[in-house]
Order: structure tokens, then sequence, then C-alpha cells
């Protein structure tokens, strides 16, 4: 399995902290690319950047945490080759995935460091979401691959 990119701001650091000791439990191997510590003032666009280009990069997957999953989700669908997903079950995750061939998950981390306690997910949630998500291939239905070419093509439009 390739690397998996994690970034988060201080809204999902605590989610992302946990989803990191259960990959290293699974042995997944992944790299965190932010913010490696808890920081009330950071900006999620910044982590949606950095996981963004390394995943394009390396033809890899990430997962993205912010306090309620949508932010970071708009910021990492502004760069070039980035289809990510906002998601909160199981069923979109392998939707996503099956259908979509999205290579960025965003999960809401609003716990309990976040200004929106009760918003983030689960993290047993997050832990079944995240495993469906990785372990579900492309159809390369051609409805599906026909789909995700269009959506290249708009990327080079303004």
């Amino acid at each position: 399995m390739k690397t998996i990119y994690l970034g988060a701001d201080h809204a999902g650091f605590e989610l992302k902290e946990k989803v990191k000791q259960w990959l290293k439990k699974k042995r997944i191997p992944f790299q965190d690319l932010g913010n490696v510590k808890y920081d009330q003032d950071d900006d999620y666009p910044d982590y949606a950047e950095k996981v963004g280009r390394q995943v394009v990069r390396a033809k890899s997957k990430g997962i993205l945490f912010c306090g309620s999953a949508e932010g970071i989700c708009i910021a990492a669908n502004k760069m070039k080759g980035v289809r990510a997903v906002a998601v909160w079950d199981t069923r979109m995750a392998e939707q996503s995935r099956r259908h979509n061939d999205a290579n960025v998950l965003c999960l809401s981390g609003g716990g309990t460091l976040t200004m929106v306690p009760g918003l983030g997910l689960p993290f047993d949630t997050a832990q079944k979401i995240i495993n469906v998500w990785l372990t579900t291939p492309f159809s390369n239905a051609a409805r599906h691959q026909r789909r995700i070419q269009k959506i290249k093509k708009l990327e080079l439009r303004v």
C-alpha cells in the first residue's frame, strides 16, 4: 500500500492524532504533513494544500481533518488532480471510491479541542469510514471513467 498523507488544522488535530495511532497498529504507511502540534490559530487551507500536492505527486491518497470536514474539502478541491470528499458514513466512503475514485478523504474532527463541540465524528465511526475508503477500489466502469475525465477537463477551465 502506498503512503497515506495526513493533514489537519486545530479542529481536526485530535482526531488526526488518534487516526495516526490506529494506522500504525494496522501497519498502514502514512506521513503526517501537519499540523504536528496543536495550534488554535492555524488555517485548514495550508494543510489541504500540503496533502493535496503530495497526493497528486505520489498518485496516492490523503486524509484531511478540520472541524466540519467541509472547509478543508473545499480547499483541497481547488487543486488540480485532487478529488476530495467529505464523508460521514461508510456507504458514502465506499461510493466515493467506487464511483468517483476519490483520492482525498475529509473528516470532521470537531472534537474537544475545537470551538464546535459535538460536531466531529466519533473515533470508531472514523475508523470504519477510513477502513472502507482505503480498501474500496475504483470500479473502472466506463461511465465512471468518462465522468472523471470530464472533471479533469473542468480543472482546465477558468
